[in-house]
């Protein structure tokens, strides 16, 4: 089959690689039909995954069907279309009964392991372990695009951003950074029921696009602005929101949006930080608040589903740009270029 493989940091090939095949008795293999490029696999790339290892097959988000099951599959069958979660769990570890799946001891403490620790599914075909727990059966009526979405990037803002945020009726919701993460917190933090949705960036484009997701509200980050001060003249009261959701993964980032909470609010932080930051608890612990961190544990799938098909939510929204299996490395060139052209989301079709 043909596949996405990394060789080391910079360097990808669309190249054939042997058939994935069932070794596990509660694998299944599947053809993808759909999949996507997520900002992790650019942190592959350039070399901060360091667990990922010359010759993996990139790639954790997908729809397709299932060709070929182990003996100990009782869930999913040959010919089921499904949405390939990106989290793998075995359900039965602590962790896994608990609802932390992102941490399924049985997989070594780290439930993400399609193109990390085992091949992904940027190729015609993926072996999925755990099968009965790791594939979604994608119902009538909901496209191929917008189930790839649930495989991360809209679970993700809305575990990470909504729930760990614990957004509820009537909220004052910031959402600092309005990438595809938090388009996603976005576009599920008024159907939680928040009142208010700002977002924040300091690019026009995807402000533009937040609008469309459910932002009620815009600040456009710029020189000399103080956009905490900007989110707290929002707030109801002059005392700041409610919940902000940190989807950039930056010092500055993170400290606007512990400045422009009010006292009792909530800092969700989704975005991947690769440097440290810093906690003014000197000025904060007086101030009754919380602070969440997570990976994606991916339980919510069936929740958002049902979104979908009530027409709350329209994850659709989240692809501008379509290339077969043949362009994915034209799909990686304008991912990385995302800001110049106006990318969200690239589907990559194996037609």
């Amino acid at each position: 089959m043909k596949a996405l493989v990394y060789h080391g940091p910079g360097q990808k090939v669309w190249e054939d690689v042997p058939d994935p095949v069932v070794k596990d008795p509660t694998d299944a293999i599947v053809k993808i039909e759909t999949t996507t490029i997520c900002g992790t696999d650019l942190h592959i790339l350039k070399g901060d995954v360091p667990a990922v290892t010359d010759g993996r097959i990139l790639g954790h988000e997908g729809v397709g069907t299932v060709t070929e099951i182990g003996p100990e599959c009782t869930k999913v069958k040959v010919g089921d279309r499904v949405i390939v979660s990106c989290i793998s769990k075995c359900m039965e570890c602590d962790f896994c009964k608990a609802g932390l799946t992102s941490h399924c001891q049985t997989l070594g403490g780290i439930g993400w392991i399609f193109g990390h620790l085992i091949d992904g599914t940027q190729a015609e075909y993926v072996r999925v372990p755990f099968a009965d727990n790791g594939l979604i059966p994608l119902p009538e009526g909901v496209s191929a695009e917008q189930g790839t979405m649930l495989s991360d990037i809209l679970p993700t803002g809305y575990e990470i951003g909504v729930l760990n945020g614990a957004v509820k009726d009537g909220d004052e919701v910031a959402v600092v950074g309005s990438g595809p993460v938090g388009l996603a917190a976005i576009m599920t933090a008024g159907p939680a029921g928040a009142s208010k949705v700002i977002a924040v960036d300091g690019n026009e484009y995807r402000l533009e696009q937040a609008k469309k997701f459910g932002a009620t509200d815009l600040v456009q980050v710029g020189e000399g602005v103080d956009v905490a001060a900007e989110l707290k003249k929002l707030s109801r009261d002059g005392l700041g929101v409610d919940v902000a959701i940190e989807a950039v993964g930056l010092p500055a980032t993170f400290a606007t949006a512990l400045g422009a909470i009010r006292p009792g609010g909530r800092v969700a932080n989704v975005g991947v930080h690769g440097k440290p930051v810093e906690f003014p608890i000197d000025r904060d612990w007086i101030n009754n608040i919380t602070i969440t961190t997570g990976l994606v544990n991916a339980t919510t799938t069936p929740d958002l589903l049902a979104k979908i098909i009530a027409d709350e939510i329209d994850p659709a929204k989240f692809v501008t740009h379509r290339f077969s299996f043949g362009q994915i490395m034209d799909a990686y060139d304008t991912f990385a270029n995302a800001a110049t052209e106006k990318a969200l989301k690239v589907v990559i079709t194996a037609q």
